[in-house]
């Protein structure tokens, strides 16, 4: 009987999953690079032993299927006022005033040694990680090794994949415990493999970089990170300002700066009263929602920022919060669209822009600076309203531009 049994439930049993060979081949053909990199032959095999491909990852080229991307990723679908939702914004810099009674020490030692604000990579901690809360999903390994087979930046993620085989060999971290985003960021605050090497600190002295249970260690290697990209001392990341009337927003590009004085001459108003040496800073314009919801004047800092995610509601998010810290307040002007387009037709509204010869960036569905620039000079020269906010309506009047 119970030998029936056990055949029975044998037969109920899903098959194995096959194992697939030419993904096992190109795993086994990266071991002279590991090699060379300095991880054992004992560390490859028991890492890659059963490895297999996640073939539901975004960013993902495969064949018989169109170009996976990440357009489920919040910085680029969300609207303004759903990304720095307020509630969020205030919860987390409560959270982020005790956290610095609480690692005051470090955190002195950090801005002495790096110059960058505890505000800032508290900021950064508590938006990629909710100060450690939240948990990542993937095998960081598996992620590095699937981009590298079959990923749109297969180069770049096959470093990815050698340096994390050398993290684990080095004993960093436990595989169980190496977890990542889909993208393979990893760690308190989601460093890709190859930026655990080129910016991770040992902060606590224990003879190891340790950015997944370190407070100490991935704050300042937040720091470090920054502060390699050019950070500034002393300097904001933005000013926000109230736009005049004849604003026009087709200048919120990186390449237009002007001393933050010669904005304020053209009328553009300060929330917050600017010394003469905050005047003579160069600063680019931004207008995430067009000329809809709050405008800002971004200096050098708000670009290295950029550097570490490139959103640009991913530096609003971690410069306000750095910014609730000290100074309790939401944005003077508040947030007005209450739609976004899909990353679909933001790359076909690229396109068309492209094709009119406005746009020279990348095709991949991010409506950032550049884009909306572009997209205000096309409303420009087709006599539409001049908002620099892609729309159903404006995407309609593109597809039929000659």
């Amino acid at each position: 009987m119970i030998f029936g049994l056990l055949l029975s439930a044998l037969a109920f049993q899903a098959p194995a999953r096959a194992a697939d060979p030419a993904f096992m081949q190109f795993v086994a053909s990266l071991w002279p690079e590991a090699q060379a990199a300095g991880v054992s032959r004992e560390t490859f095999e028991r890492e890659t032993r059963g490895l297999e491909p996640d073939y539901k990852l975004p960013d993902l080229v495969l064949s018989g299927r169109s170009a996976t991307g990440a357009s489920a990723q919040a910085e680029f679908v969300q609207v303004p006022a759903d990304y720095v939702r307020e509630a969020t914004i205030a919860r987390l810099a409560v959270e982020g005033q005790r956290l610095m009674q609480k690692h005051r020490a470090a955190l002195d030692r950090i801005e002495n040694e790096f110059g960058v604000p505890a505000t800032m990579v508290l900021a950064i901690w508590g938006r990629e990680t909710d100060y450690g809360r939240s948990s990542d999903r993937y095998d960081t390994l598996r992620v590095v090794a699937t981009q590298a087979y079959v990923g749109r930046r297969k180069d770049q993620y096959r470093g990815e994949f050698i340096l994390a085989l050398k993290i684990l060999d080095e004993g960093a971290v436990r595989r169980k415990e190496f977890r990542s985003s889909w993208a393979g960021a990893t760690g308190l605050t989601q460093f890709l493999p190859s930026e655990y090497y080129k910016h991770g600190v040992d902060l606590d002295g224990d003879g190891r970089v340790d950015i997944w249970h370190s407070v100490p260690d991935a704050l300042a290697s937040a720091a470090k990170q920054l502060a390699d990209k050019g950070w500034q001392p002393g300097v904001r990341w933005a000013y926000e300002v109230g736009a005049p009337a004849n604003a026009d927003c087709t200048l919120g590009v990186p390449e237009v700066q002007r001393p933050i004085g010669e904005w304020l001459r053209a009328g553009y108003a300060p929330v917050q009263r600017l010394s003469a040496a905050e005047q003579a800073q160069p600063a680019s314009l931004l207008q995430p929602e067009g000329i809809y919801g709050p405008s800002f004047l971004t200096t050098k800092n708000y670009f290295v920022i950029k550097e570490y995610n490139f959103s640009d509601l991913y530096v609003l998010f971690v410069g306000h919060l750095s910014d609730r810290m000290v100074s309790p307040g939401p944005f003077a002007t508040p947030w007005s669209a209450s739609t976004q387009l899909r990353t679909t037709s933001v790359e076909a509204m690229q396109r068309h822009l492209t094709r009119l010869g406005l746009y020279r960036d990348k095709i991949d569905g991010k409506a950032g600076m550049l884009t909306r620039a572009a997209l205000g000079a096309y409303q420009k020269s087709a006599g539409l309203k001049v908002d620099c906010w892609p729309s159903e309506a404006v995407l309609q009047s593109l597809g039929t531009a000659r």
